[in-house]
């Protein structure tokens, strides 16, 4: 399959890190009839939980998003894909002939509203797998029971702390085949998760080398990719991440499209097997060593953190009349890593950092 043209498949008029479904009902409500549109349920205050199927074909995807209410990239990514799905007809014949797919562009609409991981009950849905005890997890597990999948994308953002391995490169996008036991073994459809998983990392090396990183694979039962890995279906683990000066997440949306579509195609394709479980094990494991911004003065660092050799600033995300603000603070490790990374390193000596710090107000956070 081809993707085209990128820019005329991205929808621009969804955007930012803000996103309810307020932002995408007008797009949703406007694709044709070839794509199915139901409410599967509702949030803990009533908002409707909206499902779009395309297809009709044998190999069952379900894919969901925004099960941390504050973690939009992957909507964005999914709107981009429906709307690559609605432009190239022709071109999707075969996914629509052998493939179902089934989205829930937002699983948590309390929480996107309020910008929040938890849900409007303070509940962390991806905590809540076995327990089942808010509306959002029972009707995520009431599509899963009913659609039987054959694969499950489960999506997600990560924080600007992790970069790859031991390297000074963000993790733009992270991958994890979800444990199903204490021990972390492998298991059929554990090994089809890495094995796909190794597919969408070979594709996006060409876009962003380097820059793919492995999440930790501790087993947590309560979490709903170990839960779905436990019950023998074969499911991934989304973290879209940090690119260079792209807080918002547009390119980076990009690059989750992109890995969407591979795996979809390889699935369509049958050629899983191509890609290995040694590829996936090759990914390097996430590290944290990544801050937003490193301020170097000493004059400037003794005032504020005498022991440290830089001050390090990391954002809070704020939403703020509609949109998110990244507002700075002073970041205190519980461990300081061996070696710290920034998104962006400044010095109080240098006239052009030390304007872009004052109109930034980072001259006078306290720790």
């Amino acid at each position: 399959m081809k993707e085209s043209n990128y820019s005329e498949i991205y929808v621009s008029n969804i955007l930012g890190r803000y996103i309810t479904y307020d932002h995408i009902d007008e797009f949703i409500n406007g694709l044709p009839s070839t794509f199915k549109i139901e409410k599967v349920g509702e949030s803990v205050r009533g908002e409707s939980i909206k499902s779009i199927t395309f297809g009709n074909g044998p190999k069952r995807i379900l894919m969901w998003s925004q099960m941390h209410g504050n973690e939009s990239t992957t909507t964005k990514a999914v709107i981009d894909l429906l709307n690559y799905l609605k432009r190239n007809v022709a071109e999707v014949s075969d996914i629509s002939n052998a493939c179902t797919l089934k989205i829930i562009p937002i699983l948590n609409p309390d929480g996107a509203r309020d910008y929040t991981r938890v849900n409007a009950n303070k509940i962390d849905l991806n905590r809540d797998a076995q327990d089942l005890s808010q509306p959002e997890s029972r009707v995520l597990r009431k599509v899963f029971q009913d659609f039987e999948p054959y694969f499950c994308f489960n999506l997600h953002d990560q924080r600007t702390i992790f970069n790859v391995g031991e390297t000074n490169k963000p993790a733009t996008v992270s991958f994890l085949a979800p444990a199903f036991d204490k021990e972390r073994n492998n298991s059929p459809s554990r090994e089809l998760s890495m094995q796909l998983i190794a597919a969408m990392n070979n594709r996006l090396q060409e876009e962003i080398p380097g820059q793919v990183g492995r999440y930790d694979d501790g087993f947590n039962a309560n979490c709903v990719g170990d839960a779905f890995q436990m019950s023998k279906t074969p499911t991934i683990l989304f973290e879209a991440g940090h690119y260079h000066e792209d807080y918002n997440r547009e390119k980076t949306r990009a690059f989750i499209f992109k890995a969407l579509l591979k795996g979809v195609s390889t699935l369509l394709n049958n050629t899983i097997s191509d890609y290995s479980i040694e590829q996936y094990l090759s990914i390097p494991e996430n590290g944290k060593q990544f801050v937003d911004v490193i301020i170097k003065n000493d004059d400037f660092i003794s005032n504020h953190l005498t022991n440290s050799k830089a001050v390090a600033i990391q954002y809070k995300e704020v939403l703020n009349k509609g949109k998110v603000e990244f507002r700075p603070e002073l970041h205190v490790f519980e461990k300081e890593p061996k070696e710290l990374y920034a998104h962006k390193t400044l010095n109080c000596n240098d006239e052009n950092d030390l304007k872009w710090l004052k109109e930034n107000d980072l001259l006078n956070l306290q720790p």
